[in-house]
């Protein structure tokens, strides 16, 4: 077996993916420090706690180059459920960007909490 053949077999991703829905809010006022995510393959309240705690990562494409990459990052963390149907909320470092609503978001799979 060559080298090439392990590696194309032994592909890890070390982050599940989600999507940007919008900010927490109510009927009049809306909370922009506060992202709601939709998590890939998580339906319920129960299975959101597994996440609680983990990175996220928004990436997007400026149009001038930084250290050499088009690509940018905003990092948060998601800290609790939100509702009962797999959505959590996040706190990001910056807040996120009314454009990015709907975009995807990676959820890292560390700090491990098991």
């Amino acid at each position: 077996m060559s080298n090439a053949n392990v590696q194309q077999q032994c592909t890890l991703v070390l982050y599940s993916k989600g999507r940007f829905l919008g900010f927490k809010r109510g009927l009049r006022n809306q909370y922009e420090h506060t992202a709601l995510i939709q998590l890939e393959n998580v339906n319920s309240k129960e299975e959101t706690h597994f996440y609680e705690g983990k990175r996220v990562a928004y990436l997007y494409r400026a149009p001038t180059a930084k250290k050499g990459t088009h690509i940018r990052c905003i990092w948060g963390r998601i800290t609790r459920p939100h509702g009962n149907s797999g959505t959590v909320r996040a706190k990001f470092r910056h807040n996120l960007p009314p454009s990015a609503m709907g975009s995807t978001v990676r959820v890292m799979l560390y700090p491990s909490n098991i």
